[in-house]
């Protein structure tokens, strides 16, 4: 596997393609950063997760967009729209290795329905309805959700190689409308930023959900761990 730093040189995108990347459109991104893999045919060979770059210490940030690609190949990045640092990545991980870690992703669980193709469900949206509209964004409410994300991660944690000492930060939680051509419906998600620690009880599993992502969405910038000794 390989990780990469990647910027863009925002004066090589179109205005359509620059406004929706400043805006943090996980579509646009998803396609531009397939220009790194100009060779590649079939499934999608890299995870991305999008930020924006922070300035030097002491200074503001600079509030440019900032990727983070981990991919099953080396990107190519012969472009002048690119600049791209490039490591390969194969983590030494062993049983009882605590690593801090970073996540962005979208917790969804499958939900059955008489009749139908099975459904996804947003966890956080599940635990957020039984309060009336007027308690929404009380504490209350919050905290629940913010259970429920916890918990969504937790119960995937033993399949993905790992346990959480102790329960994640959570932050962020966004709901994402796309709209990606040739389709009259809007492609609807949502995301939920998780920063913590983990220890490792399987090398070999956690090295296999880093390579495929934790969750849904990943063509939309989910599910990318990031990991780092404390």
């Amino acid at each position: 596997m390989y990780l990469s730093r990647v910027r863009v040189d925002l004066n090589g995108l179109s205005r359509e393609t620059l406004f929706e990347i400043m805006g943090g459109g996980a579509y646009g991104a998803h396609q531009l950063l397939w220009r790194l893999f100009p060779d590649h045919e079939g499934a999608r060979p890299f995870l991305f997760r999008q930020e924006m770059e922070e300035g030097e210490a002491g200074q503001a940030p600079k509030g440019l967009p900032l990727f983070y690609v981990l991919s099953d190949r080396e990107p190519n990045a012969a472009s002048d729209l690119f600049e791209v640092q490039c490591k390969p990545f194969a983590p030494a991980l062993a049983a009882g290795d605590r690593l801090a870690f970073r996540l962005r992703a979208n917790p969804t669980v499958a939900k059955s329905v008489a009749g139908k193709r099975g459904q996804r469900a947003d966890v956080l949206m599940a635990a957020k309805k039984p309060f009336p509209p007027g308690q929404r964004t009380g504490a209350e409410c919050v905290q629940a959700m913010d259970q429920a994300a916890r918990d969504w991660l937790a119960t995937r944690a033993e399949a993905s190689g790992f346990h959480l000492p102790v329960p994640p930060e959570v932050g962020t939680y966004r709901q994402h409308t796309l709209k990606k051509p040739g389709r009259s419906e809007a492609i609807q998600f949502s995301s939920v930023d998780y920063e913590g620690l983990l220890e490792v009880t399987d090398s070999g599993r956690l090295i296999e959900t880093l390579a495929h992502g934790v969750g849904r969405a990943k063509a939309f910038g989910c599910g990318l761990m990031m990991l780092r000794r404390p």
